[in-house]
């Protein structure tokens, strides 16, 4: 991986990991754990592929597995995150243009069942039985109803930033221009609006009363 990519992913992990532990976890809402980590990875991966997916998914989840209050094997959520990360990285965006919110929803959906399964699977493998315990089922509904209601504020952020700091043409434009092409697509979803065609046709709008503006004061008769 590049530098810096690897400065980016490593900054942005280490920042979702300390929300997640010193203020998600402290809120104890019923069933799982909203996971900012494993929205930062497929915010990544869906701009860096799967290749750049594994590997940021790997090193996360090891970073996890050792910061305490982790009461697990070390490399048990290193192993789930590389797979995720892997999958996500392949529902990148072939022009890197997110032009509807079901795809990226669809995968944080997908993302939020597969790592619990996972997770519970290796856990399964090791003589971990606390998610029977606790309820798998629960699990699963409330790991994906936390993270599809989390990503919106996270993952175009990431996708954003990630893009920025890649110098992609795409985010020549400012980074004003970026957050908006990212999100609009999280934004319109379900509403049939298209953000950048309203504002460019209200632009447009505006030019053209500048210009009848104009006309009248210079006593020009418009047809």
């Amino acid at each position: 991986m590049r530098f810096n990519r690897m400065l980016l992913s490593t900054a942005l992990v280490v920042v979702a990991l300390v929300i997640q532990v010193s203020v998600l976890a402290r809120l104890h809402l019923p069933g799982a754990v909203p996971d900012l980590v494993l929205l930062t990875v497929l915010g990544l991966a869906m701009v860096y592929g799967h290749v750049g997916g594994a590997l940021i998914g790997f090193g996360a989840g090891l970073l996890a597995d050792l910061v305490p209050p982790a009461d697990h094997a070390a490399g048990r959520y290193a192993l789930v995150l590389c797979v995720i990360g892997y999958l996500a990285g392949l529902a990148k965006p072939e022009n890197g243009r997110l032009k509807s919110a079901s795809g990226p929803m669809a995968v944080v959906v997908a993302a939020a069942i597969g790592t619990t399964l996972l997770y519970a699977g290796v856990g399964a493998l090791v003589g971990d039985t606390a998610a029977r315990h606790v309820g798998l089922v629960s699990l699963l509904v409330t790991a994906a109803v936390y993270d599809l209601l989390l990503a919106p504020f996270v993952v175009p952020g990431i996708m954003a930033l990630a893009r920025r700091a890649e110098n992609d043409p795409l985010a020549e434009g400012g980074s004003g221009a970026t957050a908006t092409d990212v999100s609009s697509g999280w934004l319109s979803s379900g509403t049939g609006l298209r953000i950048g065609s309203q504002r460019g046709g209200l632009r447009a709008k505006a030019v053209k009363a500048r210009v009848a503006r104009a006309g009248r004061i210079k006593g020009v008769k418009r047809l």
